[in-house]
């Protein structure tokens, strides 16, 4: 059992080498969809596959160009007046997948993988003073500098969506330790500092661990994949496990 105190966090070099991993890691698992997969739908609103895919892409070339990122907040942020947007971010998303709806899966797969390097470079070349700049993320966590989505917010976004696309395909998405339990072990460490409430968990699964805070005896036993889901808003938790955190 490990306290949580003592999770070393995400910082220096692990953040890029986790962040190029991620992006090679959904890459692959889209590129090894048949032509039926495209068209399922996905524990995200709205969208297919096809449109996570259209999404995962837009932020991709947004991380890697100041420019087209400046593009997606210009048309975006309207949006949110004209959909069902829950949070501001929704309006960028959708303008994503609007944009590339064009594209067929061939060349959405070829356009993906083309951009993970090209995103995280683009993340790195961030200038420092950019990285302070303020972003409201809402509840739980509030404002955070954009640091935040340099660091861990964006790996997160899209290793949740590769969890997305194997559960809307019926494949099992590839964890290892290393990655994937690295980037969970980092959300619980967040998660139980946000919420500060007493808990043991055991997290199953090849990116599993066990995890502990304050003084408790009951341990809460979940999947380490499903633990994320429940955070996200995409399954249902009780207990400790009813604290959200945005992925």
């Amino acid at each position: 059992m490990v306290a949580v105190a003592d999770v070393e966090r995400i910082r220096g070099a692990e953040v890029w080498r986790l962040a190029t991993e991620e992006n090679r890691r959904l890459a692959a698992a889209l590129a090894e969809l048949d032509d039926e997969a495209w068209g399922r739908p996905t524990d995200c609103d709205r969208w297919t596959v096809a449109d996570l895919a259209r999404h995962v892409l837009g932020a991709l070339e947004a991380q890697a160009s100041p420019k087209e990122l400046i593009h997606q907040f210009r048309r975006g942020l309207p949006l949110n007046r004209k959909i069902d947007s829950h949070h501001w971010v929704d309006g960028l998303n959708e303008i994503q997948v609007r944009e590339r709806s064009d594209l067929s899966p061939g060349e959405l797969v070829e356009r993906i993988a083309a951009m993970g390097p090209k995103a995280v470079a683009g993340r790195r070349r961030t200038p420092w003073p950019v990285r302070s700049a303020p972003i409201p993320f809402g509840p739980p966590i509030g404002w955070q500098p954009l640091t935040y989505l340099l660091r861990v917010g964006f790996t997160r976004d899209f290793w949740m969506h590769r969890i997305d696309l194997s559960r809307a395909v019926g494949a099992t998405p590839e964890l290892t330790p290393e990655h994937d339990g690295r980037l969970v072990a980092d959300i619980v460490a967040e998660w139980a500092a946000v919420h500060g409430q007493p808990f043991r968990l055991e997290l199953t699964g090849p990116a599993g661990g066990r995890f502990e805070q304050g003084a408790t005896y009951e341990t809460t036993t979940v999947d380490a994949v499903e633990f994320a889901r429940i955070l996200s808003g995409r399954a249902q938790g009780a207990g400790v496990l009813a604290h959200p955190l945005p992925l």
